[in-house]
């Protein structure tokens, strides 16, 4: 009998389906608006994205994924059950089976919390994976071998830093500080230096179209639209790539110090693999301009991008499903 495997991606900002023999199918953020009268839903994902910070009374639009971990269980149990819906279509005759990334460093109840919802979704039986692993196999790396891989996965709520060898982590540390901190730093950067308040989508935008993380010889320009908090009035202030580079120095200091905190507990084989292959960074965080260069000039070893950092752990996640089904599978 011929199951359908699924792996998600079950991240803070967004949430990525992969189907065995499909590839990723669905990339949506994970964020939900419901009517606190009725408790009814009102929008998932993108269309629910749109709504963020521009909904009347009545409407909130949630992230019920918050830090890696669920914050919210009942809408996140809605959310997947219409996720897996979408990526399958109506007709859903078996349930399927399902794998769940999570971060390094959860707890077992959360890590219990995601199980729960994941059945509560409709899955058959469900495995959960470790994030940094996930990222690992996505990024084509085989973590089989008595090699060490060093694996940094900057998300929307976590950053995971692991070394990987013969298919475990041997060293991992999760901070709870990623995507969102970016945005939050230049939220507050913004109010500091400009008089300007500003929100989540406008500061995402900022660090997607000229956030960079370490001093480049061009210099980019954006114009932001926001309300000054002296007039009251909506205003245009001109920001430039450099002030993001500061604006983000604390946050992206922090992940330096993890990677390095990483590297301190690596024993000295692995640290030899290390020098040798490079940092391999993954998530939608390691997207941001000059992290990569900043990650070498402080430690010195080569650091280079997944080429489809977005998807890696979705991709990972479903091939970790794969093999799975194929040990279960009778010949």
């Amino acid at each position: 009998m011929q199951y359908t495997d699924i792996g998600i991606d079950l991240g803070t900002a967004s949430i990525l389906v992969y189907i065995r023999e499909k590839g990723v199918v669905l990339k949506e953020p994970s964020v939900v608006a419901f009517d606190r009268d009725t408790n009814r839903i009102v929008a998932i994902g993108e269309d629910a994205r749109l709504m963020l910070g521009r909904t009347p009374g009545n409407i909130v639009a949630v992230r019920p994924l918050r830090q890696g971990v669920i914050s919210n269980y009942t809408v996140t149990e809605k959310m997947m059950k219409y996720f897996i819906q979408k990526a399958l279509g109506k007709k859903l005759f078996k349930k399927p089976r399902i794998a769940v990334c999570v971060p390094s460093g959860v707890t077992e109840v959360e890590r219990k919390a995601v199980e729960d919802a994941t059945y509560q979704a409709g899955a058959r039986e469900v495995k959960i994976i470790e994030e940094p692993i996930a990222a690992a196999i996505g990024a084509g790396i085989d973590i089989g071998k008595p090699c060490g891989n060093m694996i940094v996965d900057i998300g929307g709520g976590t950053t995971d830093i692991a070394v990987i060898s013969l298919g475990g982590t041997v060293v991992s540390v999760s901070i709870k500080v990623a995507g969102d901190d970016f945005d939050d730093a230049i939220i507050r950067y913004m109010r500091k230096k400009h008089n300007l308040l500003i929100g989540e989508r406008t500061a995402e935008d900022i660090k997607i179209k000229i956030g960079c993380a370490y001093k480049r010889t061009e210099v980019d320009y954006l114009d932001v639209r926001g309300r000054n908090l002296v007039t009251g009035l909506p205003v245009v202030v001109r920001v430039s790539s450099e002030e993001t580079e500061e604006a983000l120095r604390e946050i992206t200091s922090q992940i330096v110090e993890a990677i390095h905190t990483v590297l301190e507990q690596t024993p000295p084989e692995l640290a030899a693999d290390i020098a040798d292959r490079g940092i391999v960074l993954t998530g939608g965080g390691s997207c941001l301009r000059g992290l990569e260069d900043l990650i070498e000039s402080r430690t010195g070893i080569n650091t280079m991008t997944a080429e489809d950092p977005m998807t890696c752990v979705a991709i990972g996640t479903g091939k970790y499903v794969e093999f799975l089904a194929e040990s279960y599978e009778e010949p």
